[in-house]
């Protein structure tokens, strides 16, 4: 049985043949922890932040997951085309109003960890 390629992929083998280099890749696990009587507030915010997040200059992928086995913890999985890509997201209406609206419901400040794209 062949594998499908995720679209994601196919679309950053697409970037590299168009000669973007992909050194300039930034990845981006943001891990966000809600309350525990707080979760489906904080899951609506999230949610609401990722398409808009998608259509942004220099996003390549934007994913929200929520981990199965404890519902407070989210994780957001991003790559972006640089740093100043992913640094004006946090100048974003969406992302601005999630930040104003997040305080209160998390048990603890977001962890966001930037990676370099090594191959």
């Amino acid at each position: 049985m062949e594998r499908e390629i995720s679209p994601r992929w196919e679309g950053h083998r697409r970037r590299k043949d168009e000669g973007v280099d992909a050194e300039q890749d930034l990845g981006v696990v943001a891990r966000v922890t809600a309350k525990p009587d707080c979760v489906e507030p904080v899951k609506a915010i999230l949610m609401g932040v990722v398409e808009p997040s998608r259509r942004e200059p220099g996003n390549i992928s934007y994913q929200l997951l929520q981990n199965n086995s404890d519902p407070t913890d989210f994780t957001f999985v991003e790559e972006w085309t640089t740093a100043p890509a992913e640094q004006a997201h946090f100048s974003t209406p969406h992302i601005i109003d999630a930040l104003q609206r997040l305080p209160g419901l998390l048990a603890a400040e977001p962890d966001i960890r930037r990676y370099s794209l090594l191959k």
